[in-house]
């Protein structure tokens, strides 16, 4: 014989749940949206990936400071948009070592982005410097958005002006009817 709902027995603790279906529907959708909370905020507070491995590390601090800094800026050649201090690429890992070599050397900030500019051109820099090779990077996104503000201006312009419609025979003899109440 089936227990009504209010006398289903309780879980462990041997009292009777009172009023509520024994059902574990809403233990489950609980449990998977505890768990989806956990997950997502495990994922907003896991920190950026750092490909710097340990055997690249310099010992003096400031060095170490300064080479990171260095390397924020600078562009994977292989990855395009991350940064050569979180890329796993070989050429990354190259180019870690090679700013810190030059650092150890006694080069200034300056002076190793220049070296790396020299042999990677400006496209290894995250921010290029103003000049004729990059005005185009620059001043493109100005310009488009220029020119789609100018495209849709004139759309505006070309479409007609929207004013009432004149009526129809019809619909002006139903018009003057109505108003004189017939």
């Amino acid at each position: 014989m089936r227990r009504a709902a209010s006398e289903a027995p309780a879980r462990r603790s041997g009292r009777r749940r009172v009023g509520r279906p024994s059902s574990g529907a809403g233990r489950c959708a609980g449990g998977g949206l505890r768990l989806a909370a956990v997950l997502s905020a495990a994922l907003l507070l896991a920190g950026p990936a750092v490909a710097v491995e340990p055997d690249e590390v310099l010992d003096d601090p400031v060095l170490e400071a300064r080479a990171r800094a260095i390397s924020a800026d600078v562009r994977c050649v292989v990855c395009a948009s991350e940064a050569i201090d979180s890329s796993q690429a070989t050429i990354a890992r190259d180019l870690r070592i090679l700013i810190r070599e030059r650092l150890v050397a006694g080069d200034t900030d300056a002076e190793v982005l220049d070296y790396l500019v020299a042999r990677y051109g400006d496209y290894v820099l995250f921010r290029p410097p103003w000049g004729p090779s990059t005005y185009a990077l620059w001043l493109g996104p100005f310009v488009l958005l220029g020119l789609g503000a100018a495209g849709i201006v004139a759309a505006m312009r070309r479409r007609p002006e929207a004013g009432p419609t004149p009526l129809s025979a019809d619909e002006a003899e139903e018009l003057a009817r109505l108003r004189e109440g017939r």
